[in-house]
């Protein structure tokens, strides 16, 4: 038996003797093809499909012609070309960030990895891809431990059966506070000039970049990302999200 067979079984021995739960609900997980969401809440994973905000990847509902504004990124005026995101950010999608971030729940990881997998165009944007997380403070990494953004960026590349890879090229370099319960606004005044490439880092002209983050919310700190990118020659730049919401 090969090394990863093994884990498999010790994995299944594991399940046997301690069920893995809902990280949503908390009930039992079992034939969902996920290891910590259950049937239950497997349906209610909220997918996005086209068509939708060619920027930030928020769904239009019903029937669209022609142009039209998205209002979840409207006067962004972004420096990526393209963004989507794999789920919306609600219930389980919701609780699997939470548990990763805040919870330290790298358990999760794997099932965030098969929602990528199960997202066409999240895929079809890594494709040929190199996946570029959004940094965090060294102050806050220290403090968490990991960059989520980096994690979701490995877990994308494996999801695209190596037709991706993960660079990490940009750093933080404003120890900026927490913008969760800041507007645009604020958001853009805070981030500005807070990243900057890596010390040695070399982009290559006409390669395929693509952003990597957790959750899209208003997309400053994914524009100021992209516009550091941008000044360092990438041009085909592109934005995937875990979540939007």
């Amino acid at each position: 038996m090969n090394g990863s067979g093994l884990a498999e079984l010790v994995r299944g021995m594991g399940d046997v003797v301690f069920p893995p739960t809902c990280v949503d609900c908390r009930g039992l997980v079992e034939g969902s093809g996920f290891r910590q969401v259950c049937v239950s809440c497997a349906a209610r994973l909220d997918f996005v499909h086209a068509p939708h905000c060619t920027t930030c990847g928020h769904p239009f509902y019903g029937v669209v012609e022609g142009e039209r504004m998205c209002p979840h990124c409207a006067g962004l005026e972004p420096a990526f070309l393209t963004g989507c995101t794999a789920v919306l950010f609600k219930g389980p999608a919701r609780a699997l960030v939470i548990e990763l971030k805040y919870h330290r729940g790298l358990h999760v990881l794997a099932d965030m990895e098969e929602i990528f997998r199960r997202s066409s165009e999240a895929l079809a944007t890594a494709c040929d891809a190199i996946l570029v997380p959004v940094p965090l403070h060294p102050r806050k990494a220290r403090e968490r431990g990991f960059n989520q953004s980096a994690l979701l960026a490995a877990a994308l590349a494996r999801a695209s059966a190596g037709r991706a890879r993960v660079e990490a090229l940009l750093e933080r370099t404003a120890d900026t506070a927490t913008q969760t319960a800041f507007d645009r606004k604020t958001r853009q005044t805070n981030l500005k000039n807070a990243f900057a490439l890596v010390k040695g880092a070399t982009l290559i002209e006409g390669q395929k970049y693509v952003l990597v983050d957790d959750v899209f919310t208003t997309g400053s700190t994914l524009n100021s990302c992209a516009r550091t990118l941008r000044r360092a020659g990438a041009l085909n730049l592109h934005v995937v999200t875990f979540g939007h919401g």
